[in-house]
């Protein structure tokens, strides 16, 4: 820096605001130190800032299954969050989660020095292994069961599933089947408990619903069982894929879409609106829930420990035409 100081004609401390993006540079004087910094091809050392400011300006995230579309935008929302706050991300994804995993997994970003802790726990055994956290690391958790010292911020998963249940009976249907995720997924307790009150409330039938595990194949499993089922004109998916899988089983016993069923997803992936026939669903915002734990993140390290906050994002509600009224099928 101090070589780029006289290179420049400035102070080194003038060098340091422009690194910094000081506002309080002329732009003369910023364009000639930039113009200093490509001619000496300067680097500034990551590491030893970090032993001035004691902070890595990286935070870690602990997730599983990247390779479902939830896990793996929540993780693209945090990571571009944490880009626009000026942090750097090291993400950690594990095969299972357990207690010993995260608590390795834990290790490791520690060892890394990283700043603070995301941890996306979609599942019960996620939320207890959040037990293995140091006290006092800052931590954020998203989708975890609500806990007293720990950070939280969700999608209303109920209330998602509410809205596609109400928008199917608004339709003048008479009740709505459900095909569910995995147990043991808090998504999938949150979405089967906002379809069975939303059904409750407006006074109809219950159906049981089928259990599926997120994939098309177990929504195309569920959708030959639900096209061989008499009086079924309303199917809500508990996510994307599975509604593909419905879709595409109700095509082959040649029912079809939304003459005799309507079917609703969940998620609004980006491929929904291509499918046949466009896909109604519900949208959960990625972006914000990554933002909202940034910032939970970066209070702790600024302010230390406070009131732990718990924060509800509202879902989306995306119609297209994969939805009409039961009367259709009479049509």
């Amino acid at each position: 820096m101090a070589d780029v100081a006289r290179e420049a004609g400035v102070s080194h401390q003038t060098v340091s605001r422009v690194l910094n993006d000081h506002p309080n540079v002329r732009a003369d004087t910023r364009a000639r130190v930039e113009a200093a910094i490509t001619r000496l091809g300067y680097r500034r050392n990551l590491t030893a800032r970090a032993l001035v400011t004691r902070r890595s300006r990286t935070l870690g995230v602990i997730s599983f299954d990247t390779t479902l579309y939830g896990p793996a935008s929540t993780i693209y929302g945090i990571e571009q969050a944490a880009r626009t706050a000026g942090y750097f991300v090291s993400i950690v994804s594990l095969k299972s989660i357990d207690a010993d995993s995260v608590r390795d997994a834990i290790a490791y970003l520690t060892d890394q020095g990283v700043d603070g802790i995301v941890v996306v726990a979609p599942q019960h055994s996620a939320s207890q292994a959040l037990e293995s956290l140091p006290i006092g690391t800052p931590a954020v958790a998203v989708e975890a069961t609500h806990r007293a010292d720990i950070p939280v911020v969700r999608i209303d998963q109920a209330e998602g599933a509410a809205m596609a249940t109400r928008h199917l009976l608004d339709l003048g249907h008479e009740t709505v089947w459900h095909v569910s995720g995995p147990a043991g997924w808090l998504e999938t307790e949150g979405r089967l408990r906002g379809w069975r009150e939303a059904l409750e409330e407006a006074g109809r039938p219950v159906p049981e619903p089928l259990t599926g595990d997120w994939s098309p194949r177990a929504g195309y499993e569920a959708g030959r069982r639900l096209a061989a089922t008499a009086g079924v004109t309303a199917v809500f998916a508990a996510n994307d894929q599975m509604a593909l899988g419905v879709l595409r089983a109700l095509s082959e016993e040649g029912v079809k879409v939304p003459g005799r069923i309507s079917v609703v997803g969940f998620d609004d992936i980006p491929e929904s609106a291509f499918f046949s026939p466009p896909l109604t669903t519900v949208r959960q915002d990625f972006d914000v829930v990554g933002r909202h734990c940034i910032e939970m993140l970066l209070r702790q390290l600024d302010a230390g420990p406070g009131p732990y906050e718990r924060l509800v994002v509202p879902p989306g509600f995306v119609v297209r035409s994969s939805t009409a009224p039961p009367a259709a099928a009479a049509g």
